[in-house]
Order: structure tokens, then C-alpha cells, then sequence
């Protein structure tokens, strides 16, 4: 049975709505970076400006059959200097967004988060999935599968926070999160149940804001309701979830990729906690992913414009 992607879907419809995003795009010297980024223009997603050596992306452009004439294309002579000037556009105020082509996440970040000239902010840098799960109700945003290898409590507040405003730019009406571990109960013995409950009681201080949270959640009885109502577990979150926070990177990794493998789930990839959002794509992301992550980034950063108008 072909899938229909509904929730990417109306994601991509919304954000058509919407004024296309200035995306620079680092890189994109390989078929599925640069046609992602030239299908999600024709769809009215992104603006994008393309970055990389002009030789091989008019190369892959010419083998592929895209027609990227139309588009700014700044030349530089490696994936280094893409990140680079990515990064700069930014700062200079011609891109709102950046969109990762075809080289390693660990060297855009670099770029991203560098301490002279990157997009730092106060918040901690993190990443999202945003996942398109066959079967499941609503999309589900887990967190943190690719930047945080092992957080501290203090890192992971940041990468609530960061969960938490994604559910808001997403239009969610009521985030919930669960935060993850492998029980239920606090226990010593089990660092991530200590470190869930601190989040919790963080929340109930408004240090964290803007959801209701809940941990430690074992992953059954966060998005099952008889799992939940089984083990006596009296919570607006629990069976409820929207939001799964995970306590570290290999957890997050190994469920991503289990829905994604396993359950025939779409994961569309964005980094929070920069000054703009970052799309990160795999080579092996479907045309479709890539353009809900382009609709991520674009709701991201409407929020970000209409937050800075209030303050």
C-alpha cells in the first residue's frame, strides 16, 4: 500500500502559504542535496542560494537534468568554506536558515557553532526529528538523535526547551513530553530517572516552559494509553506524548532509525538553539523528508520573526 505522507502533507500545504525561506544551501554537490533543495524551491519552501564549488554542483546539475539557473550560486572551493560562508550569509542577514548538502554534519556544525563567527545563542545547540509514523495519530517529535552525544541535566534543559518551542512553531496545541528512560520510576540506580524527575520538578519551577512534561516515562506507556492505564500511571502525558525526549544520542539514534526501518516511519531532520534553524538531511532522506524538513525550518523561523516582534 503506497503511503500518503498526510502529515507531511499538510505540513508542506501551510507552509506554501507562506513566503518561501532564504535558505542557504552548503554544499550541494551530490544528486540528493541539490535536488532536494531545487524541488523545495519549485514548491515554494525555500529561496535558496546555492554555496559550493560552481564547477561540480553545475556538473551534477547538468547529469542530473535541474535547472539551477535561476538561483544564486556562490562560489567556493570546498565543503570547509561552504559551511563558512553559509554561515556568514547568515550573520550578514541573507539567509534565515541553513540547509546542509553533501558533507558531514560534524563540519557544518563546526561552522554553526564556532566561538568567533558562528551562530551561537545562550541556549544550547540540539537536534529534532520530526517523525511521520504509519498507524500513529500525529507526528512525534523526538530529541536528541544526532548533535548531544551524552548531555548533563543542564544541557538537557536546554535541549527541552529547544523540543518545546519546536512543538510551538509546529503549530502543536498542547505539547507533551515524555521524558524517556527504561522505567517508569525514579531509581538511584538508573541516572536518566534521576535526571527525568529534576527536568519534571524544573518545569513545576518555570524554569522550563511551555509544556507538560513527564518522567521517567518507559517509551510503552508514553505513547500507549493501556499501556499507561496498566501500570497505574496517573499523568496527562503518559499515553499522550508528542514530544520524546530521550537521555542520550544512542537512544535517540536506535529508536529514530527503528521507527524509521522498522515501522516505515519518515524523519524530517532540523537543529535548534542556533540564531536561525539548520536542515539536516541524510543521503538516504526521500524527497518527501526533505521537504518537510524544509517546512520545519520554515515554521521555525516564522516563529523566531513573530517572537521577536513581541519582545
Amino acid at each position: 500500500m503506497e503511503r500518503t505522507h498526510e502529515k507531511y502533507q499538510r505540513l508542506i500545504a501551510f507552509c506554501q502559504s507562506q513566503p518561501p525561506l532564504t535558505t542557504a544551501v552548503a554544499h550541494p554537490c551530490d544528486r540528493a542535496s541539490l535536488e532536494g533543495a531545487v524541488e523545495a524551491a519549485q514548491m515554494g519552501l525555500i529561496a535558496p542560494l546555492l554555496v559550493g564549488p560552481r564547477e561540480r554542483i553545475g556538473a551534477v546539475a547538468e547529469e542530473c537534468g535541474l535547472q539551477i539557473a535561476g538561483y544564486p550560486l556562490i562560489d567556493v572551493p570546498h565543503s570547509h568554506a561552504a559551511a563558512a560562508k553559509a554561515v556568514e550569509l547568515v550573520r550578514e542577514g541573507k539567509a534565515e536558515a541553513i540547509m546542509k548538502g553533501s558533507l558531514h554534519t560534524d563540519e557544518l556544525m563546526a561552522a554553526v557553532v564556532h566561538r568567533e563567527g558562528g551562530l551561537r545563542t545562550e541556549r544550547r545547540v540540539s537536534h529534532c526529528f520530526v517523525m511521520d509514523v504509519p498507524g500513529h495519530a500525529n507526528a512525534l517529535i523526538i530529541t536528541d538523535a544526532a548533535i548531544n552525544i551524552a548531555p548533563t541535566l543542564a544541557e538537557k534543559a536546554d535541549i527541552l526547551q529547544n523540543a518545546i518551542d519546536l512543538g510551538h512553531a509546529l503549530r502543536v496545541d498542547e505539547v507533551r513530553v515524555a521524558i524517556l528512560s527504561a522505567m517508569e520510576i525514579v531509581n538511584p540506580k538508573v541516572p536518566s530517572t534521576i535526571e527525568a524527575a529534576a527536568l519534571c520538578k524544573m518545569v513545576d519551577r518555570h524554569q522550563i516552559t511551555g509544556a507538560l512534561v513527564d518522567g521517567p516515562l518507559a517509551l510503552d506507556n508514553a505513547i500507549d494509553l493501556e499501556a499507561a492505564r496498566m501500570k497505574k500511571i496517573d499523568s496527562p502525558v503518559a499515553g499522550r506524548a508528542n514530544v520524546l525526549m530521550v537521555p542520550n544520542l544512542e537512544a535517540g539514534n536506535m529508536l529514530a532509525k527503528s521507527l524509521s526501518f522498522l515501522a516505515g516511519a519518515d524523519a524530517a531532520g532540523i537543529v535548534l538553539g542556533a540564531r536561525v534553524p539548520i536542515i539536516l538531511t541524510s543521503r538516504a532522506d526521500s524527497i518527501i523528508t526533505r521537504l518537510a524538513s524544509c517546512a520545519v525550518a520554515a515554521l521555525v523561523a516564522s516563529k523566531g520573526r513573530e517572537d521577536r516582534l513581541v519582545v
